[in-house]
């Protein structure tokens, strides 16, 4: 019997002497002979994954149509052979062994004993018993692993912001006296960005955001008949925390996540790469000019939204308390002083640092996926709010501690 026949003529035969090209393949046959309760079959063509498809109905035929007590399955013929090819016949020995049929390898090769012996390990793989699904954990490991992964993750983000760090202190030094060193057209434009087209947004912000605590203070001090005391509020209120904390919030939102999404395209596009096979400190050349564009940019746009948010708190107790501007300033000018100002203004540049090192570390985690850029911006932006008010937190403890 013969899956297909297998017939030669004389002029099939001279071609077949030639060399064959690369790109020219030879269409995978089976030869099945029985004698004497035994069968042999010879495999012979390019049993590949381009032409296996050719064979693989015939194949599946032969599973059952043995009918012998022992098969031999001679390879001698085949010329190009790869994990598709290995998949079928491994397929038809575990068919036939299932039938109690003994099978046997002839004219094989030792690659291709191993690339038999791997996929059969592939096909025979049990992975019932993984231990590392979740059913199969304990209850202590259901509860620890994760503060276990959390762990792991807080300590690669703190070498992350390190090395960041690092690499901005080295990337000002790095070609410092060449043509291509750090350029301060770049930093301008990212004060350009960052700082000048964020005025308009921060001012409304903080205009409104001084009104409604103007607004609700004056409405609870009125049932004391304290009213005048809602400027002492609002001034003290805006200039130690509301003022840098909001606006580092708006920056946060706006800027974080720009400086995410643009060094993680350059990731993404492999530029990051490229400036390094330049010679060039990817995180000098990129993360210094953001870092120093927001240190100078958040303080400038937190006075410009302490003036926003006490002139809507003045047009508001104005309008709302009939306290007129002159005796708002009089008052402001009692309940404020220089500490009251350097509290919050001091601040500032620290949550600056917080959020360029924070969208920086996130922006150079992205893959190559559209899906991990998405997420890792969103992290950027949720965990620069975070560290943002943990710190403000912190320096809020730490004035209380020293008085000031």
């Amino acid at each position: 019997m013969s899956l297909p026949p297998h017939q030669e003529s004389q002029s099939e035969v001279n071609a077949a002497a030639e060399p064959i090209s690369v790109d020219e393949f030879i269409t995978p046959e089976v030869d099945v002979l029985d004698s004497n309760g035994q069968t042999h079959i010879s495999l012979s063509g390019d049993w590949q994954l381009r032409c296996i498809a050719k064979i693989d109905n015939a194949m599946r035929a032969l599973e059952v149509s043995i009918k012998s007590e022992h098969v031999t399955i001679d390879l001698g013929g085949i010329r190009q052979f790869d994990t598709s090819g290995a998949l079928v016949v491994e397929r038809l020995r575990d068919a036939l062994e299932q039938r109690k049929i003994g099978v046997d390898y002839q004219s094989i090769t030792a690659d291709r004993t191993t690339l038999l012996g791997a996929v059969s390990s592939a096909r025979h793989a049990d992975f019932s018993n993984d231990d590392s699904t979740g059913p199969n954990l304990s209850l202590a490991d259901r509860i620890f692993a994760p503060v276990g992964r959390l762990a792991y993750a807080f300590w690669d983000n703190f070498v992350a912001i390190l090395f960041i760090l690092g690499s901005v202190v080295r990337g000002t030094q790095l070609k410092r006296n060449r043509s291509s060193g750090i350029s301060a057209a770049a930093i301008f434009s990212q004060m350009d960005h960052m700082g000048v087209r964020a005025v308009p947004i921060i001012a409304l912000m903080s205009f409104l955001i001084g009104g409604i605590i103007a607004q609700q203070g004056a409405f609870q001090l009125r049932t004391f008949g304290a009213e005048l005391f809602v400027v002492d509020l609002v001034g003290i209120l805006q200039l130690r925390e509301i003022g840098v904390l909001l606006t580092a919030i708006m920056i946060a939102g706006r800027s974080g996540s720009a400086i995410t999404a643009e060094i993680g395209s350059m990731k993404m596009r492999e530029e990051v790469d490229a400036l390094k096979v330049m010679g060039l400190n990817p995180v000098g050349v990129l993360v210094f000019p953001r870092l120093v564009a927001l240190v100078v940019m958040l303080p400038l746009l937190t006075i410009i939204a302490n003036f926003a948010a006490l002139f809507g708190a003045c047009l508001t107790t104005w309008i709302y308390s009939n306290i007129t501007p002159d005796t708002f300033l009089a008052r402001l000018r009692e309940a404020i002083d220089l500490s009251t100002l350097a509290s919050g203004m001091i601040k500032a540049p620290f949550m600056a640092l917080i959020i360029g090192i924070v969208s920086s570390v996130e922006g150079l985690k992205v893959s190559g996926s559209a899906e991990s850029l998405g997420r890792h911006v969103t992290s950027s932006v949720v965990k620069s709010i975070f560290v943002v008010i943990l710190v403000d937190g912190m320096f809020a403890i730490f004035y209380g501690a020293i008085d000031f």
